[in-house]
């Protein structure tokens, strides 16, 4: 068998709002990040995010941030396309610490890595609705840059 290859398809630029405690849950610390806009930028896809979605993040005891996202982004010849994006982020204590104080951090100094599934009823863009995408990303204080590519 062949290896995968990942191709990139674009650079999601993220913005956030602050973030929203709701406590101790089941399973860890539950926050809601909501998504107010940001751009995608890359060789397939181009536009904007919109101003709805969140990341419903769940950190666990040991520190690892499991992040469920779902939003939308607006193609710049006007495709609408469904992002759902699973993943953890997790490092050493005085790095996520710093990231939680809203400090910028080097990318390689912890692990963010998510699953992402995109949906559209658009023919131009079905392609996306057959294809797996992974992603490398990086927090910063009010945004998240995140790099998607095709799994092909």
């Amino acid at each position: 068998m062949t290896p995968p290859i990942l191709n990139p398809v674009c650079e999601l630029r993220v913005d956030l709002d602050p973030i929203m405690s709701l406590g101790e849950g089941r399973a860890g610390l539950r926050r809601i990040i909501p998504i107010v806009g940001g751009t995608v930028q890359g060789p397939r896809l181009q536009g904007r995010i919109l101003d709805l979605g969140a990341d419903w993040q769940t950190i666990w005891t040991n520190g690892t941030a499991e992040l469920d996202t779902r939003y939308a982004m607006q193609t710049d010849d006007g495709a609408i396309i469904d992002i759902r994006n699973y993943g953890y982020r997790h490092g050493p204590a005085d790095v996520m610490a710093a990231l939680a104080r809203g400090e910028d951090v080097a990318p390689s100094s912890y692990y963010m890595r998510t699953q992402a599934r995109l949906e559209t009823g658009d023919p131009r863009y079905a392609w996306v609705n057959s294809t797996l995408f992974v992603g490398t990303g990086q927090r910063q204080s009010a945004q998240v840059i995140l790099s998607l590519f095709a799994i092909d």
